[in-house]
């Protein structure tokens, strides 16, 4: 058999590596980076600004609003992931806030140590925008 004998050349049925790899690469920063997004837009909005102190087991109340403000998403691309969250807080006593909230556990607040109660808003928008992602992955690849 000739390799012309079905009209097209053998190495066409073969794909270049660097271009599926680059192609590859360029929709997993879109896809999750669009996640990311997605995933800190559920957050922000599910903490609500009031006075009183939320609930526990619901997302946290904004106060002043640095946790609303500092939630940010990035891709990082040598583990090919997006990590999304809050920023440490760099204030006095405010640094360990927003694991508190989102977890629960033992502070300082003026020098007392106080119990706080998980109050979660970064899971529950991560599971809330989970199920998009396949959609999203469909027909990324180009």
């Amino acid at each position: 058999m000739s390799p012309g004998m079905f009209g097209f050349e053998i190495t066409k049925l073969f794909f270049d590596k660097k271009t599926v790899t680059s192609r590859t690469d360029r929709a997993t920063r879109k896809v999750l980076s669009r996640f990311g997004a997605f995933v800190r837009r559920s957050a922000r909005s599910s903490i609500r600004k009031r006075k009183s102190v939320a609930p526990p087991g619901s997302p946290p109340s904004s106060h002043i609003g640095l946790l609303k403000k500092f939630i940010f998403f990035g891709y990082e691309p040598v583990q090919r992931s997006v990590v999304i969250g809050p920023v440490r807080l760099s204030q006095k006593g405010r640094g360990e806030a927003p694991a508190l909230l989102e977890h629960g556990g033992t502070g300082k607040v003026q020098k007392k140590r106080v119990r706080y109660k998980p109050r979660p808003y970064m899971g529950p928008a991560f599971e809330k925008e989970q199920p998009k992602l396949p959609a999203m992955w469909r027909d990324s690849v180009k």
